[in-house]
């Protein structure tokens, strides 16, 4: 007999880029184990492809397109799957971009605000936006809930030309932390989720690179690439009745790379 807790019929999550990658991890792993799912994207593409994936379990799917940077789009995607779900009692922010390498060439002396603004605009303000509303909605229909966002290595480890991605992904880890003592009392959680070196179209580019891949890969004591897969159990836990008495804390998921 599976662990009841586990079960998360009644639970519906919505998935920040959830159209690949970790969020599709996520997404998957929360339709396998009974709640329905919410996803957005900006590609709508990836999008339908992932509602494929999702389709194939007996709970309901939806995908939406949202910019997460736009905060009138946030709102509007927000109230829209609520009406599609009819609540959201789980919400991963886990949408976010990566340095733009080209743009950096030059190191933290030449960033241009445009590229300080492209990734904190998508990494931490896209998050706020998120949050707010999922938690406004949880507060407004009694929903002991639980909020989580995807954070990075970057956050606790240095990252040389991410002066814009590491603070971003390192604040949500205060951010997660604000909102677990903030809202206690209403029972709901909010945690958040470290990834180390995982297969994702974001680290395509560097797992391609040969320099990169004989230089990492060594350093992981799993002795493999994370997979979207891998963020399944978690997914899993942190909508179930299982988290229950479980926030205000961080998921490292990296093979025991920053340990090692």
């Amino acid at each position: 007999m599976a662990y009841e807790p586990f079960n998360l019929a009644g639970k519906a999550a919505l998935i920040t880029g959830g159209n690949s990658g970790i969020g599709l991890g996520f997404a998957e792993a929360i339709a396998q184990a009974g709640g329905d799912v919410c996803i957005w994207g900006t590609n709508e593409a990836k999008n339908a492809a992932a509602l494929e994936v999702l389709r194939q379990y007996d709970v309901k799917s939806v995908a939406m397109r949202c910019d997460v940077s736009n905060e009138e789009e946030v709102a509007e995607r927000f109230a829209e799957t609520v009406a599609e779900l009819g609540k959201v009692t789980a919400c991963f922010a886990n949408a976010g971009v990566s340095s733009d390498r080209r743009a950096l060439k030059g190191g933290f002396s030449t960033m241009t605000t445009a590229e300080w603004r492209r990734v904190l605009d998508v990494n931490l303000d896209g998050v706020f936006f998120t949050l707010r509303a999922a938690a406004g909605h949880m507060v407004e229909q009694g929903i002991a809930g639980s909020l989580a966002a995807t954070s990075s290595l970057a956050a606790i480890m240095g990252q040389a030309r991410g002066e814009h991605y590491g603070p971003g992904k390192g604040a949500l880890l205060a951010m997660l932390r604000a909102l677990a003592a903030e809202y206690r009392r209403n029972g709901i959680r909010a945690n958040s989720v470290l990834p180390g070196w995982i297969e994702t179209p974001m680290t395509e580019p560097a797992f391609n690179w040969d320099r990169f891949r004989d230089a990492v890969l060594p350093r992981v004591p799993v002795g493999r690439w994370g997979e979207k897969e891998d963020f399944g159990g978690i997914a899993v836990y942190l909508v179930s009745d299982a988290s229950r008495y479980h926030s205000g804390d961080t998921f490292v998921i990296d093979g025991a790379y920053s340990l090692f």
